[in-house]
C-alpha cells in the first residue's frame, strides 16, 4: 500500500500533439451567453422553432414500427444504402451524376473534415486555406503541426489569382468553404471556381470543399459546386477528380441527428471507411434511418428548405437594415447572399475581444474573428449569426451592439 497522497501529473503523460489542441472559441463563448437576458449572435445555430419536430416524430414511429430491430443494430461503415442514394441523387445535376458508392455517411460534416486529415496529412505538410477560414477545421487539423498558407479573400471569396505564387512550393491539400463562407458569408464566384478547378488539375492538388450552407441561398444566382465544375472541366461525368465534398443535414433538418457525408473518388472513400471503422464503426443507424425517412419525402424536404430560406432571408435583411441604422459609419460589414453569418470590420485600433467584454455587459454577444485567421489578422473583426435570433431580438441586440460600437469609436 502506498502511503500518503500522490497526485497524478497528467500534463507529463499527454501526447505531444495535445499541445496544439485547444477548446473551440465559439463553444466557449456560448457558455458566456447562457444567461437568458443575453441576446446572442455568437453561435452558428439554426432556428430551433423551425425544426421539423412533428415530422421527425412521425419518422421515428415509422422506422421503429417497420424496421425496429434493424435500426437498433450495428450497420455498415459506409452508411445506409438508401440514404447514400438519396444524397447522391440530390447532388447530381444533368450529365454530372454521383454514384452512391462515392458517398460516405459521417457523424456530421465535421467528422468528415477530421477524417480527411487523417488519411492525407503528415506532420509538417503545407495546407492552403482561405483567410479567414473555418475555425473548426483549424482546431481539428492543427495537431498535425501543419504549415497553413493563407489566401486573401474579398466580396467574391478567395482571390484565386493569389494561388500562383503560393503554389511555387508544393502543398498537400486545400480547404475552402466556397459558398456562404464561415465567418464572412461571402461566395466564390463562378469565374473563380472555374479557374480554381483548372489549378487543382494542373497541380494535382486535392480540395476539401466544405458546403454546410449551400442550400440556404436567399438572393443572387446559384453557382455549381466546385466538385461539379472540376469534374466537368476534366471531361468527367462522375466523381473522379481532386475534390472531396463535405455536406450535412444539420442546417436544413436538425444538427442533433448529426448526419453528414463526404463525396469523393473511390480510393478516397475506401481509405475513409478504414478510418471510420477505427473511429466509431459507423454513424448512428437509428439517426440515419430517421433522417432518410424524413428526407425521402422530397416534396416535404424542399418545402421545409423553402421555409428556412424565407425566414432566414427576413432575418438577414432585418439585421442588415438595423445595422445600417445603428452602427457607426466607421464600421463596415459583409452582405451575404445566403448562409448563417456575416462579418463586421471595425477600425484597426479596436480589438474585438475587448469590445466583446463591453457587449456582454450590455447583454449582447458575438464571436471575435482572430481565431479564424492565419497570422496576425482579424483582431478588429467579429462574426454575427442572424439565423438563430427572432426578429425582435435581432433589432434589440443590434441596437445594443450599435451603442457599444459608437462608444468605442468615440473613445
Amino acid at each position: 500500500m502506498i502511503e500518503g497522497k500522490i497526485d497524478v501529473d497528467w500534463d507529463t503523460l499527454f501526447a505531444e500533439r495535445t499541445q496544439q489542441m485547444k477548446r473551440s472559441t465559439v463553444r466557449e463563448i456560448l457558455k458566456l451567453t447562457a444567461r437568458p437576458e443575453v441576446i446572442s449572435f455568437a453561435g452558428g445555430l439554426p432556428a430551433p422553432e423551425l425544426f421539423p419536430v412533428e415530422r421527425i416524430r412521425q419518422a421515428t414511429d415509422t422506422v421503429l414500427a417497420e424496421r425496429g430491430r434493424e435500426v437498433l443494430q450495428y450497420s455498415t461503415s459506409e452508411g445506409m444504402p438508401e440514404l447514400r442514394g438519396l444524397i447522391a441523387k440530390r447532388l447530381s445535376a444533368g450529365k454530372f451524376q454521383i454514384h452512391p458508392d462515392n458517398v460516405l455517411i459521417t457523424s456530421g460534416s465535421q467528422q468528415a473534415v477530421d477524417m480527411i486529415a487523417r488519411i492525407l496529412l503528415d506532420e509538417g505538410d503545407r495546407v492552403i486555406v482561405e483567410n479567414p477560414t473555418y475555425v473548426g477545421m483549424m482546431t481539428s487539423w492543427r495537431p498535425f503541426d501543419l504549415h497553413f498558407s493563407p489566401v486573401p479573400t474579398d466580396h467574391d471569396g478567395m482571390i484565386v489569382g493569389e494561388l500562383d505564387g503560393i503554389l511555387a512550393e508544393r502543398h498537400k491539400i486545400m480547404y475552402a468553404i466556397p459558398t456562404f463562407q464561415n465567418p464572412q458569408g461571402v461566395t466564390l464566384s463562378r469565374e473563380r471556381r472555374v479557374r480554381l478547378a483548372q489549378i487543382l488539375a494542373e497541380h494535382n492538388l486535392p480540395l476539401v470543399e466544405d458546403d454546410p450552407y449551400g442550400e440556404l441561398r436567399y438572393s443572387g444566382e446559384a453557382v455549381p459546386s466546385v466538385l461539379q465544375i472540376e469534374a466537368e472541366s476534366r471531361g468527367f461525368s462522375s466523381v473522379e477528380g481532386n475534390v472531396m465534398y463535405c455536406g450535412t443535414f444539420s442546417k436544413v433538418l436538425t444538427p442533433g441527428l448529426r448526419i453528414g457525408w463526404v463525396v469523393a473518388a473511390s480510393p478516397v472513400i475506401d481509405k475513409l471507411v478504414q478510418v471510420k471503422q477505427a473511429t466509431d464503426l459507423h454513424t448512428s443507424t437509428f439517426n440515419q434511418f430517421v433522417s432518410y425517412e424524413v428526407a425521402r419525402d422530397e416534396a416535404f424536404l424542399d418545402q421545409h428548405i423553402a421555409t428556412l430560406r424565407q425566414v432566414y432571408r427576413e432575418r438577414r435583411d432585418l439585421m442588415l437594415k438595423t445595422m445600417d441604422e445603428h452602427f457607426p459609419e466607421e464600421v463596415i460589414w459583409t452582405r451575404p447572399e445566403g448562409g448563417l453569418f456575416l462579418m463586421v470590420t471595425m477600425p484597426p485600433r479596436l480589438n474585438a475581444r475587448e469590445i466583446l467584454k463591453e457587449a456582454l455587459a450590455a447583454d449582447v454577444a458575438f464571436v471575435p474573428c482572430d481565431d479564424f485567421f492565419v497570422g496576425d489578422a482579424g483582431h478588429n473583426m467579429f462574426r454575427l449569426n442572424y439565423s438563430n435570433a427572432r426578429p425582435e431580438m435581432i433589432v434589440e441586440g443590434i441596437k445594443r451592439l450599435g451603442a457599444v460600437l459608437k462608444a468605442a469609436v468615440r473613445e
